[in-house]
């Protein structure tokens, strides 16, 4: 979800992130890194491995906890990006769709086709703004709130494994990470 924008944000920051949250294991963070030697063709640059890149961890990551919900969204007949809209406006209410395209980290041309589908599907409403006649307000229907109520369980089921494996306290800790990155200036 965020991690596509954050990526995007961060072509080129090869932070290292704790090891411990993206591996499993134990790190202590003043261990040295691990770092990989390369020659451009301007000089002699150090970049850190790529196990040690915070986008390709957080690539990883992603790829990681999507498998199981992608699964779930399949067989809701719904993709990623269309779930994510109904849990943004499941949780805000009628939402303009720029606050939209921000919070489910979707680029408008992108949104605007999809609320095109996601409207044929009956899954949300769109009307005009009351104060600005160029933007919208979409709102989720109740066949949408039925999709989103229809795989809570399954949804609830996917992050209670996510925790059983990788500890409650863990996947606290990584979120309070990753929204205090996002949320950085």
């Amino acid at each position: 979800i965020f991690i596509n924008m954050l990526i995007k944000n961060l072509p080129q920051v090869n932070l290292a992130f704790p090891a411990h949250i993206v591996q499993g294991g134990i790190r202590n963070p003043s261990d040295s890194l691990d770092v990989h030697h390369t020659t451009a063709p301007t000089g002699t640059t150090t970049l850190r491995a790529t196990s040690r890149s915070l986008p390709i961890a957080l690539l990883r990551a992603r790829e990681r906890v999507m498998g199981p919900i992608r699964s779930m969204l399949s067989n809701a007949g719904v993709t990623e990006q269309q779930w994510r809209v109904l849990r943004v406006l499941d949780e805000t209410g009628p939402t303009a769709a720029t606050e939209i395209a921000r919070q489910a980290c979707l680029l408008m041309p992108s949104l605007t086709r999809m609320l095109q589908v996601m409207d044929r599907k009956g899954l949300i409403a769109r009307s005009g703004h009351p104060n600005d006649r160029r933007k919208s307000v979409v709102q989720i229907t109740d066949a949408g709130r039925a999709l989103i109520a229809e795989n809570i369980a399954e949804s609830n089921r996917i992050f209670a494994d996510l925790e059983a494996e990788f500890g409650k306290q863990r996947i606290e800790t990584l979120l309070d990470l990753l929204n205090e990155l996002s949320d950085a200036p």
